[in-house]
């Protein structure tokens, strides 16, 4: 984050991600951080937690495009995190995936626009790649609708916004790594879906590094993804027995949820072809034509045969060891394994 940033708010700021870009920024010196959520007690448990004067904060959803204003009102920066972001709750509530996911976004990108901020970075996911599920789809048109107002604006304007892409963040709040842990401490079956899906792993570290990235790399519309190793389900799940040193515990698989992929993909092909390979990363330029342009009706992409999807199947795959290696970089899984031998373990 550049230090002449001075105000900046968070959309969705009091989940796992949200919190740990909220202390990246105040170790950074930022002036004042701004918190808009619709959760008081998960506001009012953050606000105990740092008491910290710079950090303000702003119960509303941004479904309401009053609350968003006021939030967006007088900042420099805006990082949108706020989403429904489990597969299962947007598969059966697919009308609540658009009302947040889609149309909570519109409501960020306009205020963000009204309010003349310097940069908007949206976060997204791989799921938003040859989506298949509700949430996908939603996040898909989240992308679409930041990169739309993006290219009204044009190169050059007050506002530059972005987008970055990640798969799993390893140890977020709903995702599989504490919930293996938690079956583990409990002496429950490991519960697995496919044991031969890949996905994506990437500490949550990492998504605030891409978005960090974001903020000082990002020109009008890009898009960036984090290359990130990838893991079979069924080497997570042994990496936490070693760790835990329960070899003989039961895993039990259960079957694809609805609308689960083998695997996911960050870039497709298509993508890829105008992208920049920036070592660890990939800027996705946005596509600045409109509709009114000959190729559109006439010609064709030759180039995306050439290459392949970037996708966890084909991405670095991580041994048992190097998905250990990977865990053991994790506190929260350092306090897991803490607290369970200070317990005597199994």
């Amino acid at each position: 984050m550049n230090r002449a940033v001075q105000s900046v708010l968070i959309t969705g700021g009091t989940g796992s991600f949200g919190k740990t870009m909220l202390r990246g920024l105040l170790d950074q010196g930022v002036d004042e951080v701004r918190i808009l959520s619709r959760d008081e007690e998960k506001q009012d448990m953050l606000r105990n937690d740092l008491r910290d004067d710079r950090v303000r904060y702003y119960i509303g959803d941004i479904r309401d495009r009053d609350a968003v204003e006021r939030a967006t009102h007088g900042v420099q920066s805006v990082f949108h995190a706020a989403a429904l972001k489990q597969v299962p709750s947007c598969e059966f509530f697919p009308h609540e995936a658009v009302r947040t996911n889609i149309i909570g976004s519109e409501n960020v990108i306009r205020a963000a626009v009204r309010a003349k901020v310097d940069s908007l970075v949206c976060l997204s996911t791989d799921k938003a790649v040859f989506p298949v599920n509700a949430m996908g789809m939603s996040k898909a048109m989240m992308e679409k609708t930041a990169q739309a107002a993006a290219r009204d604006l044009g190169v050059g304007a007050k506002t530059t916004i972005s987008c970055v892409r990640y798969g799993n963040v390893m140890y977020s709040r709903g995702s599989a790594i504490p919930l293996f842990i938690r079956q583990i401490r409990s002496g429950k079956p490991i519960t697995v879906t496919e044991p031969t899906m890949t996905r994506f792993l990437m500490p949550l570290r990492d998504s605030v590094a891409l978005v960090n990235y974001a903020f000082t790399h990002a020109n009008q519309g890009d898009l960036f993804i984090k290359k990130a190793p990838a893991s079979t389900i069924i080497d997570l799940v042994q990496s936490l027995k070693e760790l835990f040193g329960v070899p003989d515990h039961p895993v039990e698989v259960i079957g694809w949820r609805h609308a689960e992929k083998l695997y996911e993909t960050l870039a497709s092909a298509q993508e890829l072809t105008r992208s920049d390979d920036l070592g660890d990363y990939y800027r996705i330029l946005m596509d600045h034509r409109d509709l009114n342009y000959k190729p559109y009706f006439s010609e064709g992409d030759t180039e995306t045969v050439r290459l392949d999807d970037y996708h966890s199947h084909n991405t670095e795959r991580l041994s048992v060891q190097g998905v250990k290696d990977l865990l053991l970089s994790l506190p929260e899984v350092q306090s897991e394994l803490k607290t369970w031998n200070a317990a005597g373990g199994a």
